[in-house]
């Protein structure tokens, strides 16, 4: 077994010797980015704890942010927003409104619906860890070039759009 290979690659290397009638290439584009989203995604939620935010509430509070003033949903298109179902959602909220970070009140358009609002002090934490955040996604990037970066943005494009 070749001691070049990573840890997919040693895998494939496998696979190939004992089912040779069989192209496992497949397992290196999946298994690579199994694992990469993995690390990815703990990289991320670090930075998220910093601001003391799970990255639901993150969710929650940039949907809020990214709305515009007056930084306020009603649940069901914050649910949207943040591709959950509606019971996940209730939960984030409930947690940020228990922080202060968001506010729940009446719809004046619907007496029988709510809205949530960011709060100041949900704007502040929403500004704070939305700039850190960007700044670790360039960290997290840097290894690829500006070309690599724009084909990989063009090719993962491509293969969603597939299966949306």
């Amino acid at each position: 077994m070749s001691d070049d290979l990573d840890h997919v690659g040693r895998i494939q290397q496998q696979w190939e010797r004992e089912r040779p009638d069989l192209d496992v290439s497949p397992q290196g584009v999946y298994g690579r980015l199994h694992r990469l989203a993995d690390r990815l995604r703990e990289e991320l939620d670090l930075e998220f704890r910093r601001h003391g935010l799970g990255e639901g509430e993150f969710d929650v509070l940039a949907a809020l942010r990214r709305a515009g003033a007056p930084y306020e949903l009603a649940p069901g298109e914050l649910a949207r927003h943040t591709m959950v179902t509606t019971g996940a959602a209730t939960k984030r909220i409930d947690r940020l409104e228990a922080a202060g970070l968001v506010s729940r009140r009446t719809s004046e358009a619907d007496a029988r619906g709510r809205v949530i609002a960011l709060t100041s002090a949900g704007k502040r934490v929403i500004d704070d860890a939305f700039t850190a955040h960007i700044a670790n996604e360039h960290r997290l990037l840097a290894p690829l070039s500006d070309r690599d970066r724009a084909e990989l943005q063009r090719l993962l494009t491509t293969w969603l759009a597939a299966f949306e």
